[in-house]
């Protein structure tokens, strides 16, 4: 099967939510961002390309460019641009076809697809590192935007008796669910769907790096799945979010426990002491 690859001249960080947003519910099965762009792709279809042609014209966005791309093998595509990432000496994240020797106390083993979190973006980077200063041991979490599951399998790791994993993205899903089972631990379930896809009941940690759009849009049913005492990790958000984040957080309830930066990228902590 052909595909198509889109190719959104877009470097403002909320235009590119918005047309993530818009996006997310079209036959897309990756994304890849750059600085000053958004790739797209998906299986060939001529009315997808009109449609993708409205979005850009609605947005007002500059135009859109697309090339249609042979079938080829995406896995080993994918595969030839997925290094090891390793997050200071606490965690290693590499593919099964990775042979190095793993020098952390921590590995997670994941088969790179067309999904979101490889552990290379900043923000996923951000979150191993803060996982760190939290104890999970017995605890019940919430993966809220898992992508490939990186962050779950880690808190399993870490030992949480109970870990839920979402996203809406079906590529995600479905490699998620590889990765979980890859690496052996079956206390972690994922889900397909939003943050209403998920089981009633609280979590001791949540952990959701996912965009500045939809932490705000769903920052009261995330407080109302924080135990009192419990944590949560916010990022997906730049330096520049932190202000309007942390006036809906502190809203909602939350107290922020501090942030962490890197590369113009923000993590936010927060706890919950009602």
């Amino acid at each position: 099967m052909d595909y198509l690859r889109f190719s959104f001249p877009v470097s403002d960080r909320q235009h590119r939510e918005v047309l993530l947003a818009s996006l997310i519910d079209l036959d897309f099965e990756g994304f890849e961002e750059e600085d000053a762009f958004l790739h797209a792709y998906a299986p060939y279809s001529e009315s997808l390309i009109e449609t993708v042609s409205r979005i850009g014209q609605d947005q007002d966005a500059h135009p859109v460019q697309y090339e249609r791309i042979p079938d080829q093998n995406w896995n080993a595509r994918w595969e030839s641009g997925f290094a090891p990432v390793v997050v200071g000496d606490f965690c290693t994240v590499r593919a099964g076809f990775h042979d190095m020797v793993v020098a952390t106390p921590y590995e997670i083993i994941i088969t790179p697809k067309m999904s979101f979190g490889t552990g290379h973006h900043d923000t996923t980077r951000l979150m191993i590192a803060q996982m760190q200063q939290v104890s999970f041991h017995g605890k019940k979490v919430l993966d809220f935007g898992a992508g490939t599951g990186i962050l779950a399998i880690l808190a399993a790791k870490l030992g949480a008796t109970t870990v839920h994993a979402v996203d809406n993205d079906i590529w995600a899903y479905e490699n998620a669910q590889e990765n979980i089972a890859a690496n052996g631990y079956a206390n972690v379930t994922m889900v397909h769907g939003t943050l209403d896809a998920i089981p009633s009941g609280t979590y001791n940690v949540i952990l959701a790096n996912i965009n500045r759009h939809i932490l705000l849009e769903t920052m009261p049913a995330l407080y109302q799945k924080l135990v009192s005492g419990g944590r949560i990790f916010m990022s997906g958000l730049l330096l520049e979010d932190m202000d309007i984040v942390c006036e809906a957080a502190t809203g909602a309830g939350f107290v922020l426990r501090e942030h962490q930066a890197g590369n113009n990228w923000l993590l936010l902590d927060f706890g919950k002491t009602i």
